[in-house]
């Protein structure tokens, strides 16, 4: 899953970076309102989080800029302004919640979650055949066998199993999965899906994950 943060305060910036990196969240950081209009005008974001008051355009007036687009990205305003008129502001601006500064990073996290629930229609369960992804306690299991993954082998799996059904690009892969945002090689990408295989597949010969050859790979259930 991958996060915008529009935040001036490097040291701010920088820290949800971190928190969120070790989520398994892929983060682009824009340290101004334009830069931050301008990266999500030119990427897809499942999730922004957002300024007020930041040098250039200001984070409500990105917020607008986004929501004129029709982009209908989850976005939460982290701000020091703390007034229920702010906040009022703020959400009739297109924002999907508002917290105030300073925060606590579990509460950030569980709402960025909840967020990204509410986007997918769906709880924080996800299925694909007899596979079952717990985002919450990050726990895969294969029927009802627990199935130990890496960090980027679960970011990966979440990534097909939300998209299961559609065709994911190499380019998109790299760019949700692995933070990587220009023309890169994508070879690792199919060493982490041979890893996948031969946990998730247990040598039936049957897999839920499928090449397309010259694009990208497809979970299905079928």
């Amino acid at each position: 899953m991958r996060i915008l943060i529009v935040e001036d305060e490097p040291g701010i910036a920088n820290f949800l970076r971190d928190g969120l990196t070790e989520e398994s969240f892929a983060v682009d950081i824009a340290a101004n309102g334009n830069k931050g209009l301008e990266l999500s005008s030119a990427n897809e974001y499942d999730l922004i989080l957002l300024d007020w008051m930041i040098p250039g355009i200001s984070g409500i007036e990105v917020c607008r800029q986004i929501r004129k687009s029709n982009s209908l990205v989850p976005i939460i305003f982290l701000t020091a302004k703390d007034t229920v008129t702010d906040t009022v502001f703020g959400l009739e601006a297109g924002a999907n919640d508002y917290i105030k500064k300073p925060f606590e990073f579990e509460e950030l996290l569980a709402r960025i979650r909840v967020q990204l629930r509410t986007k997918e229609g769906e709880q924080s369960i996800l299925k694909l055949g007899n596979i079952t992804m717990n985002l919450g306690t990050h726990q895969v299991f294969s029927s009802s066998k627990e199935i130990i993954l890496t960090q980027k082998e679960f970011s990966l799996l979440e990534y097909l199993i939300r998209n299961k059904g559609k065709v994911c690009t190499r380019t998109r892969i790299i760019e949700h999965v692995w933070d990587i945002h220009f023309d890169a090689d994508t070879s690792i990408i199919d060493v982490y899906i041979n890893f996948l295989r031969k946990k998730l597949d247990e040598g039936k010969g049957k897999s839920f994950i499928h090449t397309i050859r010259g694009v990208g790979y497809v979970a299905r259930e079928e």
